[in-house]
């Protein structure tokens, strides 16, 4: 894997560094270690179509890079109020999540079956973990990512019904924020929506020194092996 570390100013807000390797559980934990996600390339020519195309696969480290300070997430009085409505829990219903994350009708769809079952064997060996939204019985919403140390590195998010996913990310920082320390929630990409929730952009080297001293952080409590959290629909709002 590239060391972002040793990248100089003509790397600068190149994206893609690497493509080849494989999704093996050691690799793709290593990779995030090293500022690194995975993400297939889309094909010459591809447009989107109605499903994400196996193709090469490569390694992203977004340059700028979207986080989410977790003491600046904008709560709006009718996110609150969406917070109130739904039940949320965490590692309850994980190949759910990817599946809703994966629907084909999404646009700028992304995941493929290879990439699922990768994530599928990190959650199974405690690494990834999901934050599903619930409305009675039925999952409505809810996000996906790895856990290593400090970081959490968001993969993607869904909905079925208004604010779900919005509810989920709620959750997740609250979970985060829950013992004060400083951690790092990582979007990868900022986009309206997420900027609309207190994402922000930062470069590549802040990133990775961020990084740094994230992974030195023990785990969270909720995000480990075995836990499963299965909660109400009161919010987890850190203060």
């Amino acid at each position: 894997m590239p060391d972002v570390r040793r990248l100089d100013e003509n790397d600068a807000g190149h994206d893609l560094l690497a493509v080849g390797a494989d999704l093996e559980p050691g690799t793709v934990l290593a990779a995030y270690r090293s500022g690194l996600f995975p993400m297939h390339v889309a094909p010459a020519g591809d447009d989107g179509g109605e499903a994400p195309r196996l193709s090469r696969l490569g390694w992203w480290s977004p340059d700028p890079r979207g986080v989410l300070p977790l003491d600046q997430l904008r709560l709006s009085r009718s996110l609150r109020q969406s917070c109130k409505r739904y039940r949320w829990s965490v590692d309850e219903a994980f190949a759910d999540v990817v599946a809703g994350c994966a629907d084909r009708g999404r646009p700028d769809g992304w995941i493929n079956q290879e990439i699922a079952t990768a994530y599928g064997r990190l959650h199974e060996l405690g690494w990834a973990h999901s934050v599903e939204v619930w409305r009675d019985e039925q999952l409505v919403g809810g996000l996906y990512g790895v856990a290593i140390g400090g970081l959490f590195a968001g993969e993607s998010m869904f909905r079925r019904e208004r604010d779900a996913s919005k509810v989920a990310l709620v959750h997740l920082v609250g979970l985060l924020r829950a013992d004060g320390l400083d951690r790092l929630l990582d979007v990868q990409w900022s986009t309206p929506h997420l900027a609309s929730l207190g994402a922000v952009e930062i470069s590549r080297a802040e990133y990775r020194d961020r990084l740094e001293r994230a992974l030195g952080l023990p785990p969270v409590r909720h995000l480990v092996t075995g836990v499963t959290v299965r909660a109400g629909v009161d919010p987890v709002i850190s203060p």
